[in-house]
């Protein structure tokens, strides 16, 4: 049983370093060639994902953030014309966010990079690999989901 338990730590270990490290590489990428930050692509990806807008409550629970981490990025992307934010009809305080047209445009191209960068970044891994390696993740997120029901 310890050695079980040793080597799932040391499991723990290097994906945690591993995350970490991708990361890291892609707030700097982001910083350096675009002057962004890694919460305002999650912000404009789950946007993206969402054309017909969302809530901010809505936004923040994608994001698994409070709204208050969302409302300052939301603030800047407004200023930056790249997302609207606008009263919801039945509910006065609530407020809806949504791509504008060149916020789509924005976002394709940062998310075009992001790609390049994570693929550069996991090039040690074939197509299979990558498939497999996912595969054990899927597995792995779908026990830690039932782990906590």
């Amino acid at each position: 049983m310890a050695d079980v338990s040793k080597a799932r730590l040391r499991l723990w270990l290097r994906l945690l370093k591993a995350q970490r490290r991708i990361e890291g590489e892609l707030r700097e990428k982001l910083r350096a060639e675009y002057s962004s930050t890694l919460p305002r692509f999650d912000v404009l990806a789950a946007l993206d994902r969402n054309r017909d807008g969302l809530r901010m409550s809505e936004l923040s629970g994608d994001l698994k953030v409070s709204n208050g981490n969302v409302t300052g990025i939301v603030e800047r992307l407004v200023e930056d014309g790249l997302v609207t934010r606008t009263p919801v009809a039945q509910d006065r305080r609530a407020m809806k966010v949504q791509l504008t047209a060149e916020g789509i445009s924005y976002f394709a191209t940062l998310a075009e990079a992001h790609e390049a960068w994570v693929s550069e970044l996991l090039q040690s891994f074939d197509a299979e690999g990558a498939e497999q390696l996912s595969d054990t993740l899927d597995q792995l997120n779908i026990s830690l989901e039932s782990h906590n029901d």
